[in-house]
């Protein structure tokens, strides 16, 4: 079974690129969306986010959003802004963030491979937003937000990629975050053949980040009939695969509302039973696995687990499986992070000085910081069927929505 295919991405003309590319629809508020679209009339979140476009009032999932983004979409395509390519072909994006660069390919992935796991996934997805992303790629007929895969690191492979680099790039982006976008086309057919034949040799691709895009699709897919060439196109979703040894993967931290009926005292007692705890001088992420940060009432703690702990499930070893299970369900009573709200999440790339902020406002009582999961990990607890429990991994950087989009006609 093939694994992934070229396609002729719709994407920016060479000109406009700047002014059309924006951040993930998904990692930031409706008003963060608002202001960053403001004066920019053809950045891609009138298409993600197009509720922006809307009355404040009107609900996110509302028919009027998706009819809105339609719309939207259409609008920047009859202006030139966005143009299909007229042949099919793979992309190489290279994401450059300090001095942390990742280079992957861009194609479409099989929803067939998906379907039988050789796409394997880590986390479960949400119904709402499952929902919406199935929403908006039937309303645009279009699949515009990538998936985040990561193919087992081959050399052949990554020399491919790095030799396409030395082009000039198609579109070369520094996004607001300073984060550097570049593209180029991979329109070789040599090339084209030697990486399908790559990919479709690999025993498996794995999903990073994307999990509700490529659930989406295969739901879309699933509607279709048996493959024609009107809809072979939803048999596949968009995609850019890296090498898993460039990934980065940032910790995803936790913070608790309240202590669950404990004083400070009561609450440093019980995890004291469990923990080794030791004051810290100045706010220190953990710097090894099995080694926590927490923060509670101006003074950042080192934790570390008394017993160590010895298991062969690549789940219950995960240092946010064993927060959870010697901490935060035992003292702090949350059974369900994924829907207690007791419970918030935040990605490593905001720092430590989140989170001691929104504890010294009153509004949280107790932050952990965690060690990161590795990218062997994760591979690890996808191997093994299993899902991590919510929110363990934060990809930096983020793919851009908008350089390249699927369309399905």
């Amino acid at each position: 079974m093939e694994l992934i295919r070229p396609f002729a991405a719709l994407r920016p003309v060479d000109t406009r690129a700047a002014d059309v590319v924006a951040p993930p629809y998904d990692v930031m508020s409706r008003d963060e969306a608002k202001k960053m679209a403001a004066g920019r009339p053809w950045s891609f979140l009138h298409i993600s986010r197009p509720e922006i476009d809307l009355a404040d009032d009107v609900d996110p999932y509302d028919d009027q959003v998706y009819a809105q983004g339609q719309a939207n979409l259409q609008q920047m395509q009859a202006a030139g802004i966005l143009q299909q390519d007229a042949v099919p072909g793979y992309y190489v994006y290279r994401l450059t963030m300090g001095t942390h660069v990742q280079t992957g390919l861009v194609a479409v992935a099989s929803v067939d491979a998906y379907n039988t796991d050789r796409i394997k996934k880590h986390e479960f997805t949400r119904p709402v937003k499952e929902q919406d992303r199935v929403q908006q790629i039937k309303s645009l007929n279009a699949q515009t937000g990538p998936v985040f895969l990561v193919y087992p690191a081959q050399p052949d492979v990554d020399a491919i990629l790095a030799a396409a680099t030395q082009a000039q790039p198609a579109a070369d982006i520094i996004a607001a975050d300073s984060v550097r976008h570049q593209l180029w086309l991979l329109q070789d057919d040599t090339r084209i053949e030697a990486l399908t034949a790559a990919f479709a040799a690999m025993p498996a691709l794995y999903v990073a980040d994307g999990h509700h895009r490529s659930a989406a699709a295969a739901r879309v897919a699933a509607e279709c009939a048996a493959d024609t060439a009107d809809n072979l196109a939803q048999r596949y979703f968009l995609s850019v695969i890296f090498p898993h040894d460039q990934v980065c993967i940032l910790d995803y931290n936790r913070l608790i509302r309240d202590l669950h009926g404990l004083t400070a005292e009561e609450f440093l007692a019980q995890v004291a039973e469990r923990f080794r705890v030791r004051p810290l001088s100045e706010p220190t992420k953990p710097d090894k696995p099995g080694v926590f940060s927490m923060y509670l009432r101006g003074q950042w703690y080192q934790l570390q687990l008394r017993t160590a702990q010895h298991t062969d499930d690549p789940v219950a070893g995960l240092d946010v499986s064993l927060l959870t299970e010697h901490l935060i369900e035992p003292v702090l009573g949350i059974q369900d992070p994924r829907r207690d709200q007791r419970i918030d999440f935040v990605g490593g790339i905001r720092g430590l000085s989140t989170l001691q902020a929104r504890v010294d406002s009153g509004d949280w009582a107790v932050a952990f910081a965690l060690y990161p999961v590795s990218m062997s990990a994760l591979m690890s607890v996808a191997d093994s069927g299993q899902v991590m429990p919510p929110k363990s991994t934060w990809f930096e950087p983020k793919l851009a929505d908008g350089l390249v989009s699927h369309l399905l006609s």
